[in-house]
């Protein structure tokens, strides 16, 4: 059985993915398989024929840089007066996980993604990350200048704030750093990988140390998740102390 009619069972839709498509993103698909496995996340992975598992990773790392390389382009042409550290700190904001997560659901992308998770506090993340697979896979089926117009047009113009995220500074991290080179202390963080429960998907912990202090410790779903919070809550504990 094709991977197509695989999602059509499990979505139990007459015309499958491609009126989904259609229908919350406005696209009308050429190669309907590529955006079939952008909604399938790892943990409801189908066998494909070559024996590899079909899930929307690789799918999400090319859209992560493409997603990249295109706000990077809109930016430069947006804010011809702003330095390369403004530029940065907006992007960053943009694809910031937490960002990328309420895009996803605005979109609706939580609807039509194939995954067999069911504890939202722990996968959160995974529209954020199908978003980001869903731009690989126009990527690949329309080319980088259809998708460079559709993420400027449909996901930047039609729903971001870009006022209100430019005054959003969320940055811990980079405001933690600031304190460290400010006051001559020495700072670093140590990330680890963890499991909750059954569920096969990851999370991370960050410890974050202020000359072999430890300050902060902080969880996400990314290890940039992770440090963020960690030195949030380090920043509480200098800013209380």
């Amino acid at each position: 059985m094709s991977i197509l009619h695989r999602l059509k069972s499990r979505f139990n839709k007459k015309n499958g993915v491609s009126l989904d498509v259609k229908k919350y993103f406005g696209i009308k698909p050429t190669n309907i398989e590529i955006y079939e496995l952008a909604l399938v996340h790892k943990s409801a992975s189908l066998s494909l024929p070559n024996g590899k598992n079909g899930n929307n990773e690789r799918l999400e790392y090319l859209g992560d840089a493409i997603l990249d390389a295109v706000i990077a382009d809109y930016l430069y042409s947006a804010y011809p007066d702003e330095n390369e550290g403004y530029l940065s700190k907006l992007r960053a904001k943009l694809v910031k996980r937490k960002h990328l997560n309420s895009l996803a659901l605005k979109l609706g992308v939580d609807k039509i993604l194939i995954s067999r998770t069911e504890n939202c506090n722990t996968t959160k993340h995974i529209y954020g990350d199908a978003l980001e697979a869903l731009i690989g896979a126009i990527y690949l089926d329309k080319g980088y200048s259809y998708t460079k117009n559709y993420v400027t047009r449909f996901l930047i113009n039609k729903h971001v704030d870009l006022e209100k995220l430019e005054q959003n500074d969320g940055d811990f991290k980079s405001k933690l750093i600031e304190w460290s080179q400010k006051n001559d202390k020495e700072i670093s963080f140590v990330n680890n990988e963890a499991y909750s429960g059954n569920t096969k998907i990851p999370h991370f912990v960050s410890t974050v140390k202020i000359m072999d202090e430890v300050i902060g410790t902080g969880i996400g779903f990314s290890k940039k998740e992770a440090e963020q919070d960690a030195s949030k809550k380090a920043l509480f504990r200098l800013e209380n102390n």
